[in-house]
């Protein structure tokens, strides 16, 4: 080996580190974070009592944050349980006051049949079934049914279903003359529409 490789090999070495962690006489890395840890307790050790006691109760805080988070979540779980379960009685039990008010109509409605059995008086048996539509009409009005108005009004597509038209020359044409069927609102909301023949005028005029 020459001269100057000798030098390059001497300068090579006073630029490489002394060994490599974990070789001997060298601190391994493990030994180097507890060295850093010690450093930092050592350093909290030397604080001032009053950051000490600072950083003490920000970290009561903290915790009490982390404990408060926690049992906001498990309430957060519990309401959404709740919900769920009250959302599904309500499916299944939404209707249980309007069908305990109907239950008293159909009990009327078993009487007359049971009455009409026995009778051969027409205008006895009208006169029950009228009284138990009314009835039955009231439960409905209590629950935000009421029935549209058709008969005599003009035609409204928003409101009424027209069957067919008939020749009237004393009607206004698209004047609703006969109800089929009755329509209904609930909350003022359509869930039915009459089903109704509307006028027209004759073909001849």
């Amino acid at each position: 080996m020459n001269e100057k490789n000798k030098d390059l090999t001497a300068d090579e070495k006073k630029e490489r580190p002394e060994g490599t962690p974990g070789e001997k006489g060298q601190p391994h890395k493990h030994e180097e974070h507890k060295h850093d840890d010690h450093k930092k307790k050592k350093k909290k050790e030397d604080l001032p009592d009053e950051v000490k006691k600072e950083i003490e109760e920000k970290d009561a805080t903290i915790r009490s944050l982390e404990e408060r988070i926690l049992y906001l979540q498990a309430d957060f779980e519990n309401f959404k349980r709740i919900k769920a379960k009250e959302r599904e009685d309500t499916l299944k039990f939404g209707n249980e006051v309007l069908i305990k008010e109907l239950l008293p109509v159909l009990d009327n409605f078993e009487l007359a049949l049971k009455h009409a059995e026995s009778t051969e008086d027409y205008r006895a048996i009208h006169d029950g079934v009228k009284l138990i539509l009314n009835e039955f009409l009231k439960v409905l009005e209590k629950a935000g049914v009421k029935p549209v108005e058709a008969m005599g009004r003009k035609f409204d597509p928003n409101f009424h279903e027209a069957m067919f038209q008939e020749e009237h020359e004393n009607k206004e044409p698209d004047t609703v003359v006969s109800e089929l069927q009755r329509g209904y609102l609930l909350n003022d909301r359509l869930i039915r529409p009459s089903r109704v023949g509307v006028s027209k005028k004759p073909d001849n005029e």
